[in-house]
C-alpha cells in the first residue's frame, strides 16, 4: 500500500467517524424550566412539591471521543435566613447523543451524599441502549440517591425531594440534547498524483479543408552536351593553291 493509498483511507476513515455532532439545545432546556432570567440570566427557578429550586445554565465539554460531559448545578432556595443546599448533576453523552453514565453528588449543612456512578444495564448485566438505557440510568440514580439520604434522615420538604428534583432535570435534559449530521469530506488526491486527461474538444468554428490542385510533373532536366575536344587545326579544310 502506498502513501496515497494509505492518506485516502485515513481521510475516508475520519470523515466517516465525524458524521454528526452532538450537542445541548441550552436555550429550549431553559425554556422547560421558566427560563433563564435569575443570576444574570444564568439560572432559572421554579417550584416543585411546595419548595422553590435553582437551576443553572449546564457546564458542556466535548470528550475524546466526540460525546459530551454536562455538569449541572442545581440549588435548595431555602429563604433569606437559611444557606442554600447545592446538588451536582453530572451525565456523559455518547457521540451518538445517547446517555452513557450519570452521577450526583448533594451537600447538605457541611454533609456530602455522593451516588454511585450509574451505567446503563438490565438485571442481566446485558447493555441497554438508546432510551431503554437513559430511562434505566435516571430510575437507579434516584433510588441510589434516595437510599442513602434516608440514612441521613433528612426530613426538611426540600431536602427530601432533592432526588426528585434531579430526575425532573435529568429528564428535561435528556430532551435538550440534539444531534447533527456533517457532510462527508471527500479526500483530497495527492499533488503528485497526475491530473487527468481532458478529451479533446472538436473545434466546429475551423473552416473546410480547400483541396489543392494538383501539380504537374517537373520536366526532366535536359540532357547534357557533350564536347568534343579537337587540336588545333583539326577538322580544317586545306585551301588550295593560287595558280599564277
Amino acid at each position: 500500500m502506498n502513501v496515497l493509498t494509505f492518506s485516502v483511507i485515513a481521510t475516508l476513515a475520519t470523515s466517516l467517524a465525524a458524521q454528526a455532532v452532538v450537542s445541548i439545545d441550552q436555550q429550549a432546556f431553559g425554556a422547560s424550566l421558566g427560563g433563564w432570567t435569575k443570576r444574570g440570566n444564568q439560572a432559572a427557578e421554579y417550584p416543585l412539591s411546595g419548595t422553590s429550586y435553582r437551576t443553572y445554565k449546564p457546564e458542556v465539554t466535548t470528550t475524546p471521543d466526540g460525546g459530551l460531559f454536562v455538569s449541572l448545578r442545581i440549588d435548595n432556595v431555602r429563604g433569606w435566613l437559611a444557606s442554600d443546599d447545592h446538588a451536582m448533576l453530572e451525565i456523559t453523552v455518547s457521540a451518538k447523543g445517547s446517555i452513557e453514565s450519570a452521577q450526583s453528588t448533594i451537600a447538605i449543612q457541611g454533609r456530602s451524599i455522593t451516588s454511585d456512578l450509574i451505567r446503563g444495564g438490565n438485571d442481566a448485566g446485558q447493555k441497554l441502549v438508546g432510551m431503554d438505557r437513559a430511562v434505566k440510568i435516571g430510575t437507579d440514580l434516584v433510588a441510589d440517591l434516595t437510599a442513602k439520604m434516608l440514612l441521613e434522615k433528612l426530613v426538611e420538604p426540600g431536602r427530601v425531594s432533592y432526588p426528585a428534583v434531579l430526575r425532573h432535570n435529568y429528564n428535561l435534559l435528556f430532551q435538550a440534547i440534539r444531534t447533527e449530521a456533517m457532510p462527508i469530506a471527500k479526500p483530497v488526491p495527492s499533488d503528485d498524483a497526475p491530473p487527468p486527461a481532458t478529451p479533446a474538444k472538436e473545434d466546429k468554428t475551423a473552416a473546410p479543408a480547400v483541396p489543392s490542385a494538383p501539380t504537374e510533373p517537373a520536366e526532366p532536366p535536359p540532357t547534357a552536351v557533350k564536347l568534343e575536344i579537337k587540336a588545333p587545326g583539326e577538322g580544317v579544310k586545306a585551301e588550295a593553291p593560287i595558280k599564277k
